[in-house]
């Protein structure tokens, strides 16, 4: 079970279902109700399928690039930082318009739930505890992101807009945290692994 929410935790963190309400609040608030539950349903179902499929297959391809898991570590960690770094200086994702058919395809559910941070730490975490164990983390934090986008409103009336910010900015630091242990992590890796 500790194994489950050391899993858990790093993906809540990357996913930052949160720091992405206003995004989806603002993408969806004009829309008819109808309408803003298919493209919630369409944003989990595409961040979830789009995530599995890369934890199933991203390590394959790795080993067939040549690229290790501390090289992958130390590339996703720095990834990490940037996009985490980025975050808490602007406080903004970045916005991408999609017509509402698309929308919860792109942009909600690519990039802004499966984006970068989100597919590097399945990665990451695949090889530490296990592809099955990852995945149900993966699942469970997917369909977290798809209640509270259920409750967009009041969540955000509860929290404001200032308390929306102040819970991405400390996700945001979390990650920082999470991606200067991936790469002091995989250089000592790459540092026994080079060791004669």
């Amino acid at each position: 079970m500790q194994d489950f929410w050391l899993c858990f935790v790093p993906l809540f963190v990357a996913v930052d279902a949160i720091g992405v309400l206003p995004i989806y609040i603002a993408l969806t608030d004009d829309l008819d109700p109808r309408i803003q539950r298919a493209v919630l349903v369409q944003s989990i179902a595409t961040a979830t399928a789009v995530s599995l499929v890369f934890l199933m297959f991203g390590p394959a391809l790795l080993t067939f690039l040549g690229v290790t898991v501390a090289d992958f570590m130390i590339a996703g960690g720095s990834l990490l930082f940037a996009i985490s770094l980025s975050d808490l200086i602007t406080g903004e994702k970045k916005r991408r318009q999609a017509d509402a058919q698309s929308l919860g395809a792109v942009p909600i559910g690519i990039p802004l739930l499966a984006g970068p941070a989100l597919l590097t730490t399945c990665i990451v975490l695949a090889n530490a505890y296990g592809k099955s164990l990852t995945a149900a983390a993966v699942i469970a934090n997917l369909l977290i992101a798809g209640v509270i986008f259920m409750f967009a409103e009041p969540v955000t009336r509860i929290l404001g807009r200032n308390g929306t910010r102040s819970a991405s900015k400390i996700s945001s630091l979390f990650l920082a945290a999470i991606a200067v242990m991936l790469v002091r992590k995989g250089l000592i890796e790459a540092l026994a692994a080079s060791a004669p």
